[in-house]
């Protein structure tokens, strides 16, 4: 469904083109900032970049940023600038409408990864250093098999200990929908609390949001009785698609191993 522009100077022998159709389901799609790389009929290279048209929670519009979601070039077409030259147009293409930074990956609240994969696309690295982007923190995915998953004996202390002092561990009900966005913003961003909405609006909400009250500092209590619930449930694999370093030391204190690694990369005009 769509239709293409005419060959790009950019790259002889092969033609750019933009995605001319209104094809995109997210709502910050555009489809100027769409590209396709073709050899004849045949697609060899992608490209989708980003500029907000919709706020987003509290971040607003961030004028002044834009992102790379996703690219790639055929592996046979390698080496031939067609990563450049679709990596020039949308920088241009994003100047233009004022952006002044761009990220690669890590457009909220839908990204495609948190940033470039060390391992899997280490070239990717080399190639981006090479176009101004600068190397920032970095972040992991990571997984847990939860077959026969059962509490410790010392969360299960824990977290007698914890009841005792008169913490309580409950599963989300709505009398709790107000304070738990409230809590979820501003102690963790606008992501979360979109998230826990999203969950709310949908009827899930007490199926998959686990609740402690009255106290803080008892994370590890909360994540061992969520795996717990998990398991209950038939859910054998627990996955987290991107964190941070505490949050990875936090999570591999219970077990759960770090199977990717991911670098935030950005570039400034």
């Amino acid at each position: 469904g769509c239709d293409w522009l005419g060959p790009s100077q950019d790259c002889p022998g092969h033609g750019i083109a933009a995605c001319t159709s209104g094809c995109g389901l997210e709502l910050g799609f555009d489809p100027s900032l769409c590209f396709v790389a073709l050899d004849e009929e045949k697609a060899i290279g992608f490209l989708l970049a980003t500029k907000r048209k919709f706020p987003y929670l509290e971040r607003g519009l961030e004028p002044d940023r834009g992102w790379i979601n996703v690219m790639f070039v055929d592996p046979d077409y390698r080496g031939q600038g067609i990563g450049r030259a679709m990596l020039t147009r949308a920088e241009e293409a994003l100047v233009v409408m004022g952006v002044k930074n761009i990220t690669l990956g890590a457009y909220s609240p839908n990204y495609f990864f948190p940033g470039i994969d060390k391992k899997a696309y280490c070239g990717a690295l080399q190639f981006f250093g090479k176009m101004g982007y600068q190397a920032g923190k970095e972040s992991y995915s990571m997984c847990k098999i939860l077959h026969g998953y059962r509490l410790s004996e010392a969360a299960l202390e824990k977290l007698a200990k914890a009841e005792a002092e008169g913490f309580s561990f409950v599963n989300f009900d709505y009398r709790y929908a107000l304070d738990l966005l409230e809590f979820a913003k501003v102690e963790f961003g606008g992501g979360w609390k979109r998230n826990a909405l999203i969950a709310m609006q949908n009827n899930t909400a007490e199926d998959c949001i686990l609740l402690v009250l009255d106290r803080d500092e008892i994370g590890g209590i909360l994540f061992d009785l969520m795996q717990v619930e998990m398991e209950r449930r038939g859910i054998h694999h627990l996955f987290f698609v991107s964190t941070d370093e505490p949050g990875r030391r936090f999570y591999e204190r219970h077990g759960v191993k770090k199977f990717r690694t991911f670098v935030d990369y950005r570039k400034t005009f």
